[in-house]
């Protein structure tokens, strides 16, 4: 059976948010940790992508943790450090942001499964792909180096280099009905509305001394 695992890339700068999104609280742990739990679930091994000054939370002994080369390259940077950080056995990997705290377990399978004999699988809605819920096989890599040394960053030109199977939301509705998996948090607003969503109450503003 072919190996599957997981990179969550949590070097973003969380301008819009005004904190860093990798460390909110939600519920008992923080989001970084519930996506990694959330992933955990389905693939493994896990590898956590950051930025080189990054503060991260605790996260198990199990997770790999590498950072970026460069700072504000975008998710191909993320993506390079992550696939090349994956142990050698391990020949695909869902790639997926750390602000998806709604992430369904199945839906990761799903995608998996439906990558096939392809490079990349990647959601793609209304012609808009989603390049941080997608499979990405290792052999993406050499293509990933030379869009970065190019300085051609958008992701959508990796997709169009390699064999890509684009999923549409039809074929992930029995797994994650509302595409919940989808809803990634840029701002405040995002974030409440996903603890509701998750029957979670707000954290206590912090206290003034």
């Amino acid at each position: 059976m072919v190996r599957a695992g997981g990179v969550v890339l949590c070097g973003g700068r969380s301008t819009r948010m005004g904190s860093p999104k990798a460390l909110l609280p939600f519920g008992g742990e923080t989001m970084l940790q519930r996506v990694v739990r959330l992933l955990g679930a389905v693939v493994s091994p896990l590898v956590v992508v950051a930025a080189p000054d990054q503060a991260l939370p605790e996260l198990p002994a199990s997770v790999i943790v590498t950072r970026d080369e460069r700072e504000g390259r975008g998710p191909l940077e993320g993506l390079r450090a992550g696939l090349t950080a994956l142990p050698a056995d391990v020949e695909m990997a869902y790639v997926t942001s750390c602000d998806v705290p709604l992430l369904v377990p199945a839906f990761v399978d799903r995608m998996v499964a439906l990558l096939g004999d392809d490079d990349i699988a990647v959601m793609e809605i209304d012609g808009f792909p989603h390049p941080l819920s997608a499979v990405y096989r290792r052999r993406t890599l050499p293509h990933v180096e030379a869009l970065l040394a190019a300085d051609r960053l958008r992701p959508v030109f990796l997709f169009d280099a390699v064999r890509t199977r684009r999923v549409s939301p039809a074929e992930m509705t029995a797994v994650d009905p509302e595409l919940l998996t989808l809803r990634n948090l840029n701002a405040p607003q995002d974030y409440l509305d996903a603890l509701a969503t998750a029957g979670l109450a707000p954290p206590p503003p912090p206290s003034i001394d």
